[in-house]
Order: C-alpha cells, then structure tokens, then sequence
C-alpha cells in the first residue's frame, strides 16, 4: 500500500501569495502534425508539496542539486496536532512518543484546504520544537502547512534553526486519510542547480 501524500500541481494550484502558478504552454502538438506533445513548463519552485533548499533563506545555503538525499528517504512519523494556528511547542506534541523517530510528518488542518484554496490560519514550528527534535536526531520535519514560519515573519527563526542543526524540511504536505504512526518516506528534491526549492512528490509506505 502507498500513501500519496503529495498535493496535485494544477493551474488551479494556489502558490504562494504573489508567486508564480503553475501553467503549461504547447511547444508542439501531434494533433497539429507533430509526433509528439511538447510543453513549456513555468511555476515557483515552492509550488504545492515542495521541500526548501537551504539557499531559500540563506545565501551560502545548497540549492537542490547539493541537498542530502538520504535526509528525504526512510523511516517517517505522522502525528497529528490540534492546534489550529501559532507556533507549535513540544506541549502539542505531549500525546506522542517522538523518541526513536528520525523524520516528523505533523498532519493538522490543513490538510483538508483544497488545493484551490490558501489556508489563512497555520500551525507553524518553533525553535523550541526544532532544538527539541534534533537533540533526538531527527533528519526532516514535514508538515501540511505551506510554511515553517509565521506567514508574517520577516526573520524566519525556524527556516533558519533548521540548517543550523542540519535539519531538512518538507512543506505543504497531504496527510488526510493517514493514520498516525511510523512509515517509509519517500521524497526526493528534483536535482535543480541555482533553484531556491524544489517540488517533490512524497509518497508513504507502511513499515509492515
């Protein structure tokens, strides 16, 4: 069994405020005498589920190509949070074991805002959540928001607490339908040169 756990990438598709959205331009078409469909492709980087590359928020950052990409595939855990907006804190996570885990996939609300729609209202990480995981060695933290930070931070603390401790991340996740507890992920950042992100398709299988 695999759980899609990627949002679709549509015309439709709403990025972030002000970014670019998704669409597809014909180059060649076989119903006009080509032998083949050829499509020009133009969206952000961030468009639907999408991982940052560290050069997003930092300008000695890694662009896509340099990410490690053994921190985007193996063992994951999916905990879902009530909380509905603000900073999440390691209280939001009392209702369950985090030790032992190596990647953290946090399902909240937001997973049921279809891709159409912009969720106004996130839970987001904090600092103190980040430190925590990576004193217990965690690789990558995931969630459904389509953001690590307050969408009106200009500073970006967890973006950058993240590289600090050598975290990964992975935004704007799907998690509706999945049950809570550990899964193989998989969900790997295109190799893009001088890109600031790149869209991922991240699927979960389970470990039995």
């Amino acid at each position: 069994m695999i759980y899609d756990i990627t949002r679709t990438v549509s015309p439709q598709t709403h990025p972030w405020p002000g970014d670019t959205a998704y669409s597809v331009e014909p180059v060649v078409k076989i119903e006009n005498g080509a032998s083949v469909n050829l499509m020009t492709m133009t969206t952000t980087c961030h468009i639907g589920t999408h991982a940052d590359a560290y050069y997003h928020y930092e300008d000695d950052g890694e662009h896509p190509a340099q990410m490690p990409l053994e921190k985007y595939i193996g063992r994951a855990r999916v905990v879902t949070v009530e909380k509905r907006e603000g900073a999440l804190t390691v209280d939001d996570f009392a209702h369950a074991d985090l030790t032992g885990g190596e990647r953290l996939l946090i399902h909240s609300h937001v997973s049921d805002v279809p891709d159409e729609q912009w969720a106004e209202e996130i839970p987001y990480l904090s600092v103190e959540l980040i430190e925590h995981l990576a004193k217990l060695d965690y690789k990558l933290i995931g969630l459904d928001s389509p953001s690590v930070d307050d969408y009106n931070s200009k500073d970006l603390p967890s973006h950058h607490a993240l590289r600090k401790h050598g975290l990964v991340n992975l935004e704007h996740l799907q998690l509706s339908g999945v049950p809570d507890g550990d899964y193989e992920l998989i969900a790997l950042p295109l190799k893009l040169d001088l890109a600031c992100g790149s869209p991922v398709r991240a699927i979960l299988r389970p470990l039995s």
